[in-house]
Formats: structure tokens, sequence, C-alpha cells
């Protein structure tokens, strides 16, 4: 392990001495650029960060210079280009919100290379970028100190602070209070340039904490974007497979923003149910991307084109289900823009058989592995080995029957052995530390998804900037048994007790094409789980037995809620720091407890493996 690690950090430091070798030649040039213009060269390639306004500075960036950083901004571009995790943006683009937390890779932003215009045109290229930042009121002092150093060849940007209701509803868990914060490096030096920064928002960082592009990586995405952009190869559907922590999840934000580059959207479907990218855990989902990914998941959490609620982070208790919902959501996919797919990290066992059916299932055209060099976590999936490996569902070349034996699962299985699999196989070799080793990720994979939790969350907080305001203290729905069925996903429990599991539980609010009928005024239980649409999430805050009612938090829109006739249960928690942390709660905080004892017979979690067919589901109410 010692030597692997070695191995990783050699191929670390030729990466960054690769990027300090373009960056110091694209510095020369620049500096050239300035003798040819008979003009006098900077002295040396130092940050020019000048305070613009109270909370905005202006950044001043040479080409192909780059600022890594951590912290949040709001970010314009006001002359020249520059390039943020693969996205490219101009002056013609409105402000983006950039979010580059400590608990991910630290964002990069790098400026790109234009060519120098005649020298007729210099002084109206001045006198636009003087134009760009007196229209966003950059004092004259800043004005004049940027343009002193101005190039042709340069990038101004407009940094300014940024405050949302959902990193502030985040921030105010005192877990997360630090969460745009870096570790402190006591042996750096703080420099003028740093306080602007700090006043905006950010903190500059070595490069070395940034994305590590490896040059298997750099090679996959320019074959995945030529393929994506030529219209007589018909759509690429890409799959992003490999195990956990090889940065599955950076590859595909990544990937997004290149092709958003050139195509005006992009299609992503999530199979990782444990870390997914635009919901909270446990869904599986389709959604439409039109804007750049600038942050990890708890910044961007939207309602997908299509969703289903699987109701747990891990499908291998039931793979068979998991399978039904990848099919379902899959179906929504119309073929008219390049579909990227990411994948989950298990890849061993029946993880890898059950990623061949997935394969299989979905055609796409294009697969990316990722693995490290120094050991291979999983084979190489050519497209002869899925043609004769057997998956958990469906066989291979040479098997006659699954690997459960008994009926055949005809939902992916044809009739007689199917042709080998049509697809390009690109490998990708992370060069990242740590990279593939799952227990030494940089944060756990639990607290990230309470992360996404509270990002989906935070969009219950008033959009105008003040206080948080506690959960607690919002006003819920109100939602009458009769109008909803009810179903828990990931284990039986006894009608009698439904309503215990239920009350200060997160919910799936789905909607069923079954009306709902029943004689009594409820609960209305589902026998068996449905394969439906999820229309978003909440949170039950109570439960009133003697009128019949559910309460529920949720930032859904009442249009859509209008919709929901189902709620389902599964194995996915209200984060602990929204129970224990209730703000002007005296004595008792509801539903926290320290006297339980994990002794009795039935207090732990139930695990089964549910590798059968399912009936129908149907309804059944409770007139207890």
């Amino acid at each position: 392990m010692a030597a692997r690690r070695s191995a990783a950090a050699r191929r670390v430091r030729r990466a960054s001495a690769r990027g300090r070798s373009r960056t110091e030649e694209a510095w020369r040039e620049f500096a050239a650029s300035f003798a040819r213009a008979g003009m006098v060269p900077p002295a040396e390639p130092g940050l020019a960060a000048v305070e613009a306004a109270e909370g905005a500075a202006v950044l001043l960036l040479a080409p192909r210079q780059a600022l890594t950083f951590t912290g949040k901004c709001r970010l314009r571009c006001l002359y020249g280009a520059v390039r943020l995790l693969g996205f490219a943006v101009g002056s013609h683009q409105p402000a983006l919100p950039v979010f580059s937390p400590a608990t991910h890779c630290s964002l990069t932003l790098e400026a790109l290379p234009a060519e120098r215009p005649p020298s007729a045109e210099l002084r109206q290229l001045r006198a636009a970028a003087r134009g760009a930042m007196r229209a966003h009121r950059v004092r004259r002092q800043a004005r004049v100190k940027v343009m002193s150093r101005f190039s042709p060849e340069c990038a101004v940007v407009l940094l300014e602070h940024l405050d949302t209701p959902v990193t502030r509803f985040l921030l105010s868990h005192p877990p997360l209070s630090r969460l745009f914060e870096p570790q402190k490096n006591e042996d750096s030096i703080f420099t003028s340039e740093d306080a602007v920064l700090a006043s905006v928002g950010i903190v500059k960082c070595s490069p070395e904490h940034g994305l590590l592009v490896s040059e298997s990586m750099g090679l996959a995405l320019e074959e995945l974007i030529q393929a994506c952009c030529e219209e007589d190869e018909g759509v690429p559907v890409v799959l992003v497979c490999g195990p956990k922590n090889t940065g599955k999840s950076t590859f595909n934000r990544y990937l997004i923003n290149l092709l958003l580059n050139r195509l005006p959207a992009v299609e992503y479907m999530e199979c990782d149910i444990g870390q997914t990218e635009f919901t909270p855990p446990g869904c599986v989902s389709l959604s439409s991307v039109t804007e750049p990914i600038l942050g990890p998941p708890f910044t961007h959490q939207h309602t997908p084109r299509k969703m289903v609620y699987y109701g747990q982070t891990s499908c291998e208790q039931d793979t068979e289900r998991y399978l039904d919902v990848v099919k379902y959501v899959f179906s929504s996919y119309k073929k008219e823009v390049p579909l990227v797919i990411n994948t989950m990290g298990w890849v061993k066992g029946e993880g890898l058989l059950l990623l061949i059916d997935i394969i299989r299932l979905l055609l796409p055209s294009h697969i990316v592995q990722m693995d490290v060099y120094d050991w291979k976590a999983m084979a190489p999936l050519t497209p002869e080995y899925v043609h004769l490996t057997p998956g958990l569902y469906t066989k291979g070349k040479q098997l006659a029957k699954c690997k459960h034996g008994g009926e055949s699962w005809k939902a992916l299985e044809g009739e007689g052995d199917a042709s080998v699999p049509e697809y390009k196989l690109l490998y990708v070799h992370p060069e990242f530390p740590r990279a593939g080793v799952a227990g030494e990720a940089r944060v756990h994979s639990g607290i990230l998804r309470d992360m996404s939790m509270l990002g989906y969350l935070g969009q219950l907080q008033a959009p105008d900037i003040g206080s948080v305001l506690p959960l607690h203290s919002l006003v819920p729905y109100q939602v009458p048994f009769s109008a909803v069925a009810l179903r828990v996903i990931h284990t039986d429990v006894a009608p009698t007790n439904i309503m215990y599991a239920v009350n200060a539980s997160w919910v799936g609010l789905c909607r069923i094409p079954e009306e709902i009928r029943c004689q009594t005024d409820g609960p209305v239980l589902l026998v068996q789980t449905p394969v439906c649409d999820c229309l978003g999430f909440g949170i039950v805050r109570g439960v009133d037995m003697e009128k019949k009612l559910y309460y529920i938090l949720t930032p859904v829109p009442p249009h859509s809620l209008r919709l929901v006739n189902c709620l389902l249960l599964g194995n996915v928690a209200v984060p602990n720091c929204v129970l224990v942390g209730q703000q002007g709660v005296e004595g008792d905080i509801p539903y926290v407890t320290s006297d339980y004892n994990y002794s009795i017979l039935g207090s732990g979690k139930l695990k089964k493996k549910k590798h059968f067919k399912r009936r129908e589901y149907a309804f059944e109410c409770d007139y207890a």
C-alpha cells in the first residue's frame, strides 16, 4: 500500500510540474507581447486582485494564469474569457454562482489564451475593458490599477460576495459552519491580494488542491467531445463506471461543462443512489442540464425531468427492483441530446454482475472505465467481456440460465444469444492522492448525503437575505390520511406501528397511476412498493391521529403537490443536525433521545435480500 501511495504521489508531482511549466511558458509569451507593443512588461506573474467595491474585487489574469481557491462567490467575466471546471465563461455571459467548499476538490479559474489583435485595435480593446468595469460600478482607483497592467490577451474578472438561502441554511448548522473555509496553513504568507479575495469570500490555495487532469482523462474527454459534436454518428450515450473514490462525479461535471460549451443541453442519468448529483440520496433520475455545474451536489438540487425514489443508498438488498427503476427512468430518454450516465462504485462480486446487466439494458455508445494504475478493482469491460460474462439477471453467450436460476428476467433478456455490444471503451486513470482507496475519501459519504439533503431543505428558506428560519418554525401542509397511500420500502412494519415509523421521517412525494380508494378515512397502505414518479421530498412534521392528518414540510410547489397521492418511506433518515440543532427549544428536544437500548430484540436494523419475483402492488386499508 505504501508503494502504491508513493507512486501516486510521484504522478501528482509530475502533473503539477507540467502545469507550472505551461504557466511559465505562457507568462514568457505574455511578457513578450508587452515588448512588441512598446510597453514595459510586468516584473513577475503575481496575482492582480483589486478591491472594486464593498464585497467585490476585480481580478486580472494573464493568459493561462490560474487561481485555485476555496470559498464561494459570484463570477462575471468583464473582458476576455476564463475557464472554470471545463466551462468557458466569456464577457457575453451573465454572472455565475461558484462554490468551492473544503469538502471537495478546489476549483481553478484559468484565463483562456487569445490571439493578439492588430495594433490598430488595441485602443478599442482597452476602451472596452475600461467601459465594462465602469458599467459594473468598479471604483476609479481600481480601474486605473487594472488598466496599468492591462494587455489585450488578459482576462478581467469581477468577483462578488455570494450569499444564498441554501448556503445560509447549511452554514447555520455547527458541523458545517466552516464549510467554505480551507484548512489553515501556517507557512503561507498573507498578501494584499489575499486580503482582497478574502473580502469577496474566497481563499487562494495550492494548485495541487485543484483538479489534476491526467493524460488519460484528457484523451478520453477529447474523444467524447468529438463524438458528441458529430451529427452523423447518432447521439452518444456515455456510461461512466469505476470503483469508489476514483473521481467519477468530478469527471461527469467536467465532461458536462465541456459539452455545454458547444451544446445547449446535455441529459444526465443518475444511477448511483448513494451519491446523487441533482437530487437527495436514494434516487434514480434523468435530468436535462442547461447550466454549468460549478459546485458540489448540495449547491444545485433541482427537480429532474424523471425521478424514482428507490428509498435506500445501496441496492444490494433488492437488485431486481433497482433494475426495474433504472429501466423505467431510462425509458424517458428521447435520444435528442447526448446522455451521460453515472453508475455506482459497487463493482465487485454481484456489483460487477449488476453493472453488466445495466450495460446490456442501457446500450451505451461509450463506456468510461475509471481505475487506478497500480491495482485493478475490476476487469476491463471490453465488448467481448460483457458479451461472454453472465450478469446478475442476464446470461452470457454460453450460459442457458440466469445466475439465480428459475424464471428468466424477460425485461432484459431476449431470445437466443445477443450479438457483441458495440461501444467504445475508454480508460481513465485518476492521479489525485488516495485515488481508488474507498476508506480514504476526503469526506465520508454519509456526510455528503446529509449535505445534499440540507441543500434540498434550504429551498424552504426565504429568498431575501436575512436570518435563517428553523424548520420547526415553518408552516407545514396538512394532508388527509385518505388522500395518499403509504408504503415503507426497506422493511416490514406492522400496520399498528406504521405511524410511529412515519412520524419525523423523510418521505418521497410520489404519484401512482391508480386512484386512491378507501372506505374509511385511512391510513391507506400499499402492500407492494410501486415503481412510480417521485415529484419531490418532505419531512413528516407530525401525525394527528384524531383529525387523520399528516403534517408535511416540503419545498415542492403547490401545483406539483396536487399530483401527489403516495408517500414512500425509505431507509434515508433526516440528517441528525436538523433534529439535534432545533433552535429555541427548551428542555427535551422533540424526536431526540439518548436513552436507547440497542440490546433489545428488534431494535437493530433488519436486512433481507429480495432476489425474487414480486407481485403486483395493491391497496390495503387499515381499519384499526
